[in-house]
């Protein structure tokens, strides 16, 4: 670097400064102190490193950068700012009602790729940006993730060094701020440069440790990262928190404040400045085409009467799936064999992409593929999706449009024992902002569901049986999204059963042992769980003023909230019975579990028989505008 680019970027560095300081000052709140520790790192990258068109976020040759640590957002409007993205009176709407610059980075502005701000997510998703470019669309961008020092605690973020260090991401860098103060006090390593690369090392990445506010070894850091082949780069900069201001620099008790006096830091880090800088252009590139082998391969189909597992179902259909669209990806959690997502890859191992049993990558993997345009399918157990919660909430805020597929849900899994059951599943994933929660009774229904969430916004889930299940509708019959299926009705209908998943089958048994005895009951099959048929519900409550609701999950935030939620507002409730799994199962036959949790066709008969027992409520539909 000459002595001319070495000022400018010394010049530009102060510069972020100033400004991380000046729109945490008009917020009353922020994080500058942690802005200010990385401007140097940032202030290299815009000027000598950084391949971008602003003009164009979508250009496929962009390189992309995440801020991990999404609270030092400060420094990212204060760079974009500086490229002229935004200017400096938006800057200083920073945290206020209606900004595009919220208190952590999200994609309501159109260069930022994924929400940060919970950390301990950047790099693992940008583990999935890197390995899109490397493996599927064959571009070479980079990807640049700056990381703070006390996120290098989450266990994620080891789940990531080992997955791109087995990938050789070369294309991939981390830039680490080890500023040695994190909220509340000193990290865990401080300033010890050497513990953390010989940490990182041994995941396979090529480390330099650097002092972050050298402009020419920071620069020399990066070239040598974009030298580097075989294996992604940490740039590991030593760094100080609050740089430049004598009153906060490397001080205690600063975090996730404003200076305490922003005028005489900005007079002391040199003024406000109004550098431009001019970032290099990506070269040319054209997205991959993602066109299908077979744009009409047919779905697989069943015959009624047969007995087949819907994991196998969706196994099947995705692979079909997969013919048609040469955008479809599966991200697997070592467990592809169990899933059926195994039979993806046996068709398509250019796109099958194997997580291990790593969680939290498995879904970040997935976040990744989509900021590329690709259409992935995340599987694994449901239980274990639990880990990785936090990530699929992130993912929502991110409005990222991934598929989630969990099986061997509930205790119809048997023998395994409480451990394996996914009996919170749907209430987690139902709790995910404009997510769509679906639960097959069958295989052909399973095989259309797995085809329909390719095409939904934002985060879908399917659960899936580990069992066989009866096939109760032909392979031809849709089932939108939203929509539910009415199996037995009739005018004199005195009670609804209503169930998903394995337990349709068991209502369908109690409507019969019920019809026998002289009661009889509709039966509703709502396989979505949202959004849910609430037109559906509202007429069943009209016609029979009892509910008996029967879920292999537990009582909260499953099939009977989604459908007591669907009433109020001018729909009266009808009287209701909530079958769900209350106790904590052992390990028993799939039979002995649904018999022992009160949710097979004894106990939904039981239950109906019950309630019919007493005097049938009378529902009558109040119109309002809130219908």
């Amino acid at each position: 670097m000459d002595a001319a680019a070495r000022d400018r970027a010394a010049e530009l560095a102060q510069q972020l400064r100033v400004d991380s300081v000046r729109a945490a000052a008009a917020a009353g709140s922020g994080h500058p102190t942690s802005s200010m520790s990385a401007a140097e790192l940032v202030a290299v990258l815009l000027g000598r490193h950084l391949r971008y068109d602003f003009d164009d976020p979508r250009h496929p040759g962009n390189d992309h950068l995440i801020f991990s640590k999404g609270h030092a957002s400060p420094l990212l409007y204060a760079a974009y700012k500086a490229v002229g993205a935004v200017t400096d009176e938006e800057l200083l709407t920073f945290r206020t009602l209606g900004s595009r610059l919220e208190g952590h980075p999200t994609p309501r502005l159109p260069w930022v790729d994924v929400a940060t701000g919970s950390l301990g997510q950047g790099l693992p998703i940008g583990v999935g940006i890197a390995l899109s470019g490397a493996r599927l669309d064959h571009i070479p961008f980079r990807t640049w993730v700056l990381c703070g020092d006390s996120e290098l605690a989450e266990g994620s973020v080891w789940e990531a060094f080992e997955q791109a260090g087995m990938e050789g991401l070369d294309q991939l860098t981390a830039l680490l701020d080890i500023n040695r103060l994190g909220q509340r006090g000193p990290t865990r390593h401080g300033w010890d440069l050497p513990a953390y690369a010989r940490r990182i090392e041994a995941f396979g990445w090529h480390t330099v440790e650097v002092d972050g506010h050298d402009v020419d070894a920071v620069d020399a850091a990066m070239a040598e990262a974009r030298a580097t082949r075989g294996a992604p780069t940490a740039i590991i900069a030593r760094t100080r928190k609050g740089r430049g201001v004598a009153a906060v620099e490397n001080r205690e008790g600063f975090h996730g404040k404003p200076l305490p006096d922003p005028e005489e830091a900005v007079a002391e880090l040199g003024g406000p400045r109004d550098l431009r800088v001019k970032v290099e252009q990506p070269p040319a590139a054209e997205e991959p085409r993602r066109d299908g082998a077979d744009r009409d391969a047919a779905l697989p189909r069943w015959k009624t009467g047969e007995s087949v597992a819907t994991r196998t179902a969706f196994g099947e259909a995705l692979a079909v799936l997969g013919t048609r669209r040469g955008d479809i990806v599966t991200v697997d959690g070592e467990v592809g064999d169990s899933t059926k997502a195994a039979l993806f890859g046996k068709d398509h191992p250019d796109r099958y992409v194997e997580c291990y049993i790593a969680e939290q990558q498995l879904v970040a993997t997935a976040v990744g593929l989509g900021v590329r345009g690709w259409t992935p399918y995340a599987v694994t157990f449901a239980a274990f999706l639990t880990r990785a919660h936090d990530f699929l909430r992130m993912a929502a805020i991110s409005r990222s449009a991934i598929n989630v597929a969990g099986s061997h849900a509930g205790v119809s899994i048997g023998e395994d024992g409480p451990s394996q059951m996914a009996l919170e599943d749907l209430a987690m994933m139902r709790a995910i902002h404009g997510s769509t929660v679906l639960y097959p009774c069958d295989a052909n229904q399973a095989a259309a569901l797995t085809a329909a969430m390719a095409d939904q916004p934002g985060i879908s889930y399917l659960r899936t049986t580990r069992g066989d299940t009866p096939v109760i509708y032909g392979p031809d019959e849709e089932f939108p999204v939203g929509g539910s299926r009415l199996l037995r009705s009739g005018p004199d209908d005195q009670v609804t059963l209503i169930a998903a998943g394995v337990t349709v089958h068991e209502a369908l048994r109690a409507a019969d042992q019920l019809a026998e005895e002289g009661v009889a009951a509709r039966v509703i099959d709502l396989y979505s769980l949202k959004p849910v048929d609430a037109q559906r519900l509202r007429e069943a409550a009209v016609a029979t003023g009892r509910f008996v609701t029967v879920e292999d999950h537990h009582p909260e935030g499953g099939l009977a909230d989604a459908v007591l939620e669907s009433f109020g507002n001018g729909h009266p409730m009808p009287l209701l019975t909530r079958l769900a799994v209350h106790s904590m199962p052992g390990s028993a036959t799939p039979d002995q579990q649904l018999d022992a949790a009160g949710i097979n066709a004894r106990s939904i008969s039981a239950a109906a028989r019950k309630l019919c027992a007493g005097e049938r409520p009378v529902i009558v539909e109040e119109r309002t505008n809130a219908s």
